[in-house]
């Protein structure tokens, strides 16, 4: 019934093994990828015939974890999965871009790649199985892939590469990085680094491009036995002609066009030579439709832009291939921000807000994993004014949560522990002008405004993006390039970090793979880029702020024995919430006895504190407290003195005379000075007010030794 092809081989000290024929046979490929017990199930579909009137390539990538792939089931109302994760977006755009460059340059048939979690042994991030699986499956379905690729994971363990580290082991690594490559050259990287060397982040990539080639192996091999026949293409047009006509009636007007500096100018430049060039050829002389004028005009405008950067050296807006663009920062730019910062990069702009907040606002991340806590959230907004535009509103897209990720693993390396800094804490990235690297600029504002905010980050954190216009041997590295050298280019190759070294690199290529010697080139060129950048930084703000700000909440933390976490808490939370509405202080208990008390008002805290610590405090023998009587008997008088505890005055310790009633000296709910004279076995404590001045709690002298004959009290027996 099955015609099951399978490949098996050791990688990274784990079985890999690729299986075809057993599920998913309708798809134009399938292939069923386990590593170690981490199963995922990956196709490939794609439409019979082109979509009609587009010029582009319409691929869609989906990767889904299944809950039961953990034994678990999903929280809810419904039960069942429903909106994508962050982590599920982000795994899609991961597969999706170097798969993306290796298709077939005219191929426009509706694609859908869909790699499922079906099952996870919580040691191996099902996104490199994922990954290897589509390629292994796009290489088996007769698509127009140019393939295969795979992928690998490198960490950098105890000043050694790992290969593939389980996910317990990546806690010990300096480095999480994703390289995806063919048998000849690197196609993507996706990294987060400790301010790791450029050296060192550049043998990473080539570490994981050796190490993956086994496996582009092993799905060729899969490939020979399994794979479909190619699907038929039709063959491609000579327009040779019309790019001719179409060159002699606008090349000179839109090479004049792309020397205009200014973005808005330019475009709406280019935009009118466009319009001429299709009215003219389908309109007047009939010669093709508007969508293949529109092609073969976007050829043109990347011949004119390359070749003119290529042979000169000079870049659209004037610019050399290193340069980078007029940098201004504020800081402090919104008065009741807890932090903020205005970074302006040329025509990109971010506006940076940190916010400050304490355990409470910690996100609860469900994963498949298990459940943990993430005290740093980095959000990245891109509205449609950015680039003067209108365009819909909503909920973020796949662009801006990935954006958004690369910056968070930038700056995530230089904040506080902790321990040291108790906060939550939320950066807002709204990009309020975009030509060019807008996540790079968010790197360098979020940097700003949470020096700008007081938290304690070790080192600014900088951010440049990198082009290339790859001809043949001939090629030019950009530096902090525009967003049409990014249309026209061949590479996006954003690196982020300190003066130290890399905290965050992500390179995507357009074209077959990048050599070795251009990413040794890449490289330098973006560290003269970032050292720059820090230093145009380094102006407005080179260090965190001493203090916080006025309306930023001020954290004491504290710790307390165990056992006394439910006297704080009390039942039902009955003395936790009293506490809280009258000091007006946010409380955060941790298991482990660790209390944070949060407020901008610092008589607030205060209250909170002596609260507590009269709570699970000890009496100590020969210290006085105030307090408060809460019961009158024959013997004495209760007093309620640290926090719950009561203690008995004795009637003979009321006063330093002789007491007939004890409501003579006292009655319920008087307040009182009281000072411990010792605790039995039975944890009962015995007070005393006879030797304090009432008034202010200071001790009485000893009394005059009594006269001969005189009858005294008779001392406590209890």
């Amino acid at each position: 019934m099955f015609d099951i092809k399978r490949k098996e081989l050791q990688w990274g000290g784990r079985r890999l093994v690729l299986e075809t024929g057993r599920m998913a046979r309708q798809a134009n490929g399938a292939v069923l990828v386990t590593y170690g017990e981490t199963c995922v199930l990956c196709t490939a579909v794609a439409e019979d015939k082109p979509r009609p009137g587009i010029d582009f390539f319409p691929l869609t990538v989906h990767y889904q974890e299944k809950t039961f792939a953990a034994g678990k089931i999903p929280g809810g109302f419904f039960k069942r999965e429903g909106r994508p994760t962050e982590k599920e977006v982000l795994t899609s755009r991961l597969i999706d871009r170097p798969l993306r460059p290796l298709f077939y340059k005219g191929f426009r048939n509706d694609t859908q790649v869909i790699c499922t979690v079906l099952s996870h042994d919580l040691e191996n991030d099902p996104d490199i199985a994922a990954l290897i699986g589509a390629s292994a499956a796009l290489t088996l379905s007769g698509l127009p892939f140019l393939g295969p690729i795979a992928a690998a994971r490198v960490g950098w363990i105890g000043d050694a590469y790992a290969l593939n580290p389980q996910i317990d082991e990546m806690s010990l690594s300096k480095l999480d990085m994703v390289v995806a490559g063919t048998p000849d050259a690197v196609m993507m990287v996706e990294s987060e680094a400790s301010e790791l060397s450029e050296e060192i982040m550049l043998g990473a990539v080539m570490f994981a491009h050796r190490e993956m080639q086994p496996v582009i192996e092993a799905i060729v091999s899969l490939a020979e036995r399994a794979a479909r026949e190619p699907i038929e293409l039709a063959p491609d047009a000579d327009h040779g002609p019309l790019e001719r006509r179409l060159a002699e009636l606008v090349e000179a007007e839109l090479a004049a066009a792309y020397r205009e500096p200014i973005k808005q100018t330019r475009q709406d430049k280019v935009a009118a030579v466009k319009a001429r060039a299709i009215a003219a050829l389908t309109q007047v002389e009939g010669a093709a439709d508007a969508s293949l004028v529109a092609g073969l005009f976007k050829e043109l405008e990347s011949r004119i832009v390359r070749g003119n950067i290529l042979q000169s050296g000079q870049r659209i807006d004037g610019r050399s291939t290193r340069q980078i663009r007029p940098i201004a920062c504020e800081v402090g730019v919104l008065p009741r921000a807890h932090g903020s910062a205005l970074f302006t990069r040329g025509e990109t702009q971010v506006l940076a807000v940190a916010t400050l907040g304490t355990g409470e606002d910690e996100q609860i991340i469900d994963a498949l994993e298990g459940e943990f806590r993430e005290h740093f959230l980095l959000h990245y907004n891109f509205p449609p004014y950015s680039v003067g535009e209108t365009g819909r509103m909503g909920s973020p897209g796949r662009r801006e949560i990935g954006h958004g990720k690369l910056a968070w693993r930038a700056v995530r390396a230089v904040l506080p522990a902790k321990d040291n800094f108790p906060y939550t804490i939320r950066l807002v990235a709204e990009v309020t002008e975009s030509n060019g690297s807008s996540s790079m600029a968010t790197v360098c504002g979020s940097s700003l405004a949470m020096m700008d905010g007081g938290v304690p980050i070790s080192r600014p954190v900088a951010g440049v993006a990198m082009g290339l216009i790859l001809e043949g041997e001939r090629y030019a590295i950009l530096s902090d390039i525009l967003g049409d050298e990014d249309h026209l280019g061949d590479m996006d190759f954003k690196v982020a970090g300190t003066e130290r070294g890399v905290t965050a690199l992500q390179m995507d290529i357009k074209v077959a793979g990048i050599t070795e010697a251009i990413m040794r080139d890449a490289l330098a060129q973006a560290h003269e880029g970032r050292l720059h950048v820090l230093g145009e930084m380094a102006k407005s703000l080179d260090s965190a702020r001493s203090e916080l700000r006025d309306s930023a909440p001020r954290i004491h933390t504290m710790k307390i024995p165990t056992d006394k976490i439910r006297e704080v808490i009390g039942s039902g939370g009955k003395v936790i919430r009293e506490i809280v509405e009258q000091s007006g202080a946010k409380i955060d208990i941790e298991d482990d006895g660790t209390i944070k008390i949060a407020s901008p008002n610092g008589e607030s805290i205060q209250k909170a504190i002596d609260r507590i610590q009269g709570i699970v405090a000890e009496p100590e023998v020969g210290r006085s407290y105030r307090g408060k009587v809460v019961k009158v008997v024959e013997f004495g008088a209760f007093v309620n003195f640290l926090g719950a505890r009561d203690g008995l005055v004795h009637i003979s310790e009321l006063a330093p005379r002789r007491v007939k009633q004890v409501k003579d000296v006292v009655n319920e709910g008087n307040q009182v000075w009281v000072k411990c004279l010792g605790v039995d076995d039975r944890g009962k404590v015995r007070l005393s007010m006879k030797v304090l001045d009432q008034e202010t709690g200071k001790e009485l002298p000893p009394p005059a030794p009594p006269a001969a004959g005189d009858a005294g009290q008779a001392p406590a027996t209890a």
